[in-house]
C-alpha cells in the first residue's frame, strides 16, 4: 500500500493531539518535501479517520474547532503500515520523460530546459534550507526522524540540481 494522507496524519498525531489547523501547519513545516496536502484534503481525511475510529475528537473549541487524538486502533494501523507493507517506488517522472525527448527540439531550447531545471531544483533546495533553519528541532521522535527526512530532501534536491547542471554541460 502506498503512503497515504491517512498515514501521514496518523503519524503526526503520535506525539500530541492537534486540530486540523495545527496539522496543516505541521504539514507545511515538517512534511513539505515528503507529502504535500491542502487544507480541504486534511479536513476530509480527518473526518474519515474519525469515522473509522482511528482518531477521536478530544476537545471542541470556538467556531467548531476540533482537537484530534490518535486511538489505539489508529496507532495499530500506523504500525501495520510501517512494518507490514512495502513502500511503492516512484516510477514516473515527467521531468525525465521530457529529458529523454529533448533531441526533438533545438539545442538552445534543450539547454534552456535543463538550466530551468537546475534553477528550479536550486530554489527547492534553498526553500528547504530556510525551512530547516526555521524549525526548532528537539529530541522528540517527530523532530529526530523529521530531521532525517529533511536531510533526504536537501540531498535529493542538491543531487537533482547538480545533475541538471551536468546534463546541460553534456549538450553544450
Amino acid at each position: 500500500m502506498p503512503m497515504t494522507l491517512r498515514h501521514a496524519l496518523l503519524g503526526l498525531l503520535t506525539e500530541r493531539s492537534a486540530s486540523g489547523y495545527d496539522l496543516l501547519k505541521l504539514f507545511n513545516t515538517s512534511l513539505a518535501n515528503v507529502w504535500p496536502a491542502t487544507q480541504s484534503q486534511i479536513y476530509t481525511e480527518l473526518n474519515r479517520l474519525a469515522e473509522a475510529g482511528l482518531i477521536t475528537v478530544v476537545a471542541e473549541g470556538p467556531r467548531g474547532r476540533k482537537q484530534y487524538a490518535l486511538t489505539d486502533e489508529g496507532r495499530a494501523e500506523l504500525r501495520h503500515w510501517l512494518t507490514e507493507t512495502e513502500p511503492q517506488p516512484v516510477r514516473r517522472s515527467e521531468i525525465l520523460l521530457r529529458v529523454f525527448f529533448l533531441g526533438e527540439i533545438d539545442r538552445d531550447q534543450a539547454l534552456a530546459y535543463l538550466d530551468g531545471l537546475a534553477e528550479m531544483m536550486g530554489k527547492e533546495e534553498n526553500a528547504l534550507r530556510e525551512l530547516d533553519e526555521a524549525i526548532d528541532w528537539d529530541d522528540g521522535n517527530l523532530s529526530v526522524y523529521g530531521r532525517i527526512a529533511m536531510e533526504y530532501g536537501l540531498r535529493f534536491n542538491a543531487m537533482r540540481r547538480e545533475w541538471a547542471e551536468w546534463a546541460a554541460d553534456q549538450i553544450k
